[in-house]
């Protein structure tokens, strides 16, 4: 197993501490970070978080620069961030940060895509690269995330709700880059109808 696959299962990994984080209330108290309360939970799930978003990066560059793309590496890295950015979005609809809408609409596009490239590897043995809108996305989302669950606050002090602003830039490219995998791959369901 070669380094990016390994940084790819320590973010798989990392999930279920993020979930314990923000489910059990083990931490107490709060910090104060430009002048917005943060509970200990949220930076904590932050920090979680952000650390799982740093492995996304480093395994695809690691990958790319020392030639170690592998079909594990295509498959697992994308059902990763997929895995992690899910339940993100599941606890910040439940904490009321994230409206349900956007959250199922990103959980759907994730579960279609998902779908659409296993059916690709099973008709034609290769497994799919994201394009550059689901890059994007993950970019945007990853983003989004981490300043909701900061309280927004990096940008408090100009109140611009910029986790929102980035949330519904990621919707965008959630619902762009789905249609763009569906079209570019629709030859996989010409014989099904």
């Amino acid at each position: 197993m070669n380094l990016p696959n390994k940084l790819t299962l320590f973010r798989i990994i990392l999930i279920p501490f993020f979930i314990l984080i923000l489910a059990v209330p083990i931490l107490s108290g709060s910090v104060v970070w430009a002048g917005t309360t943060i509970s200990m939970t949220r930076l904590w799930a932050t920090i979680i978080f952000v650390v799982a978003s740093l492995t996304d990066f480093l395994d695809g560059q690691i990958a790319r620069r020392n030639h170690l793309v592998t079909n594990f590496g295509k498959f697992a890295d994308p059902l990763a961030d997929k895995m992690l950015v899910m339940t993100a979005f599941l606890f910040l609809v439940g904490l009321g940060d994230v409206p349900a809408w956007v959250a199922a609409i990103i959980v759907c596009r994730e579960l279609a895509v998902t779908g659409l490239r296993l059916i690709i590897v099973e008709n034609e043995g290769q497994v799919i690269a994201a394009a550059w809108p689901g890059k994007i996305k993950t970019t945007t989302q990853m983003l989004a995330i981490i300043l909701l669950f900061l309280n927004n606050v990096l940008f408090d002090a100009f109140n611009i709700p910029m986790g929102l602003i980035l949330l519904y830039i990621c919707l965008f490219f959630t619902i762009y880059s789905g249609i763009d995998y569906f079209v570019k791959n629709r030859s996989v369901f010409s014989d099904s109808f």
